[in-house]
């Protein structure tokens, strides 16, 4: 079994883990930092960088660098209610570096600061190695058991940080009681395409019992549908065709088509398939035709796919996003 000393031992990479290794080794601390998977790609994870976490890195010297990476930028938060319109969040009165949060996928943030700590000689990032269990020395903690493929380590530290998430194994192991806020909601994530045209701000939408939020991934939407706590077996049983309902999203898109004062040719793009799909095909021929009508430039790429959408309403066919259907059933 390998032996390993070190002044901390940190369990779980995620953002916690890794951005206290990377401020620990960059404080002269020894410090090991355990992550049970062989790379930080996990969809669907935290991927605001708020401005206080900017300014972080701002601090740290790291923020110029760390903005050449791929991301979109969130100067304020809108969201409808119903019939209404309100921008809810702005952040230009902030006294940081970066008056926006920023959208990145996890993966990069947690790989920016990794790469960025194997500069100090105390950083010591170990992946595919899993914490199983602590190590006690007369009643105190005084390291952590941990095994790899090939196999078992122990790690002996002055100080060991338990960052391992919502299911922490030394949590477990350590006693600690877990205190349930029992939140009163889940959440369902999913992606949908994103044209050139949509709104480069976060959208949420809010109707009686449902709540949906779409984050800007630049090339695509990331949507998170709230649902009421417990209830996801109910939405699974029901069915795709029962989450996608027409019927509401004929409504959500009247509700923004209402809200630009119907002079958005991709809102009412948007409008016309949400018809077509519930056979409304008479509805979406002329609100393709409007929108047809207020593209500033009629041989471009939007005005093809509209006019080619056109054709598809007039064989009284649904307009179906083939790589949205190819995603979904990999």
């Amino acid at each position: 079994m390998m032996q390993i000393k070190t002044t901390c031992c940190i369990t779980g990479g995620g953002p916690a883990g890794i951005t206290l290794g990377y401020l620990l080794a960059r404080a002269g601390v020894s410090v090991v930092v355990l992550e049970k998977h062989a790379d930080f790609l996990r969809d669907f994870r935290g991927d605001t960088i708020h401005p206080s976490t900017l300014e972080m890195m701002h601090e740290l010297g790291l923020l110029e660098e760390f903005l050449k990476l791929p991301h979109s930028k969130v100067r304020q938060l809108s969201v409808q209610i119903g019939d209404d319109h309100l921008v809810v969040g702005h952040f230009e009165h902030l006294p940081v570096h970066c008056k926006f949060i920023a959208l990145m996928p996890q993966w990069d943030f947690l790989n920016f600061l990794a790469e960025n700590g194997k500069r100090f000689g105390g950083f010591d990032l170990r992946m595919r190695t899993e914490a199983t269990d602590l190590i006690f020395d007369d009643g105190k903690v005084a390291g952590v058991r941990a095994k790899t493929a090939e196999d078992q380590i122990e790690i002996h530290a002055d100080l060991t940080v338990a960052c391992d998430g919502r299911h922490s194994t030394l949590r477990e192991r350590a006693g600690f009681n877990v205190e349930n806020l029992h939140a009163p909601m889940d959440v369902m994530w999913f992606r949908i395409s994103r044209n050139d045209g949509d709104p480069a701000e976060v959208v949420a939408h809010i109707e009686s019992g449902r709540m949906l939020v779409m984050l800007n991934r630049n090339d695509y939407w990331q949507c998170a549908y709230v649902i009421p706590k417990g209830t996801a077996e109910d939405v699974e049983h029901a069915g795709l065709d029962k989450f996608r309902n027409a019927v509401e999203a004929i409504s959500f898109a009247e509700r923004a088509v209402a809200i630009t004062g119907q002079r958005d040719p991709i809102g009412l793009d948007v409008l016309a398939v949400a018809y077509a799909a519930s056979g409304a095909f008479d509805k979406a021929i002329a609100t393709e035709r409007e929108a047809q009508l207020l593209l500033p430039e009629q041989n471009s790429t939007a005005a093809a796919a509209i006019r080619d959408r056109v054709v598809l309403f007039q064989k009284r066919l649904p307009f179906v996003d083939l790589h949205s259907a190819a995603s979904r059933d990999k």
